[in-house]
């Protein structure tokens, strides 16, 4: 086997391989939404869906769409306030299992915004689990929903 016939043998294995990881997550009704055209933060909302036979952790995001992109969640304080706090250590989502991203609840969130979020966009995000890796997902912005 020559030298290009390897590289590109060994190309595909590697592309193929990533693919094979993506298709074990599914993001399913993914949308973004601001709280208004001046705001400088946002939160994206979806179904992410591991369809390995082996449990996954979402560890990461990002996306040029803002300055800072973290995992996030919503819990009550001491003094029964509700509080939205980063989840550093991501979301776990079990074989064949479902966790929802939803209002009030976990959630992406887009910090320092660079530009308004407006009805029709596309925000591009990539999400990072530890065992799919990388899953670049387009979101669209629905400030109606």
């Amino acid at each position: 086997m020559n030298r290009v016939t390897l590289f590109v043998a060994a190309s595909l294995a590697i592309t193929l391989g990533s693919v094979a990881q993506a298709q074990e997550i599914a993001i399913q009704d993914a949308y973004a939404r601001a709280s208004s055209p001046v705001a400088k933060s946002g939160a994206a909302f979806m179904r992410i869906e591991n369809q390995a036979s082996t449990d996954d952790r979402l560890v990461g995001v990002r996306s040029d769409a803002a300055e800072r992109v973290e995992l996030h969640t919503h819990l009550m304080d001491t003094e029964g306030v509700m509080r939205m706090v980063e989840v550093e250590d991501g979301f776990a989502i079990s074989a064949g299992q479902t966790h929802v991203l939803e209002r009030g609840g976990d959630h992406v969130m887009f910090m320092g915004l660079r530009n308004p979020m407006e009805q029709g966009d596309m925000i591009e995000v990539v999400f990072v689990f530890e065992n799919a890796g990388e899953v670049t997902h387009s979101i669209p912005v629905d400030l109606e929903r």
